[in-house]
């Protein structure tokens, strides 16, 4: 007996982060900012951060290779928690 092979359907894995508040309102903003989903943001830093460095290689990232937000935000604080984000990208 044959067994056939899918191999045109990608393998996903999902998983579960724990993020505080302040830190999920940066990635929320800077996703809406890029017009991109949480989803391709998070996406897109874990392939920079696997790429930044060869294995065995040894050598860390400079602070300069992370992605950086200059300035304040666009929001006070007092709007960064997850309800008043999700009040902001409704408007």
């Amino acid at each position: 007996m044959r067994t056939k092979m899918l191999t045109s359907l990608p393998v996903v894995m999902r998983t579960t982060l724990e993020l505080t508040d302040p830190l999920f309102a940066r990635l929320k903003a800077r996703a809406a900012s890029e017009r991109l989903t949480l989803k391709q943001l998070l996406r897109s830093y874990v392939e920079q951060g696997l790429n930044a460095t060869t294995a065995g290689s040894g050598s860390q990232r400079s602070e300069r290779t992370l992605p950086r937000v200059e300035g304040p935000l666009a929001i006070s604080g007092e709007h960064l928690s997850n309800a008043a984000l999700f009040d902001l990208l409704d408007t």
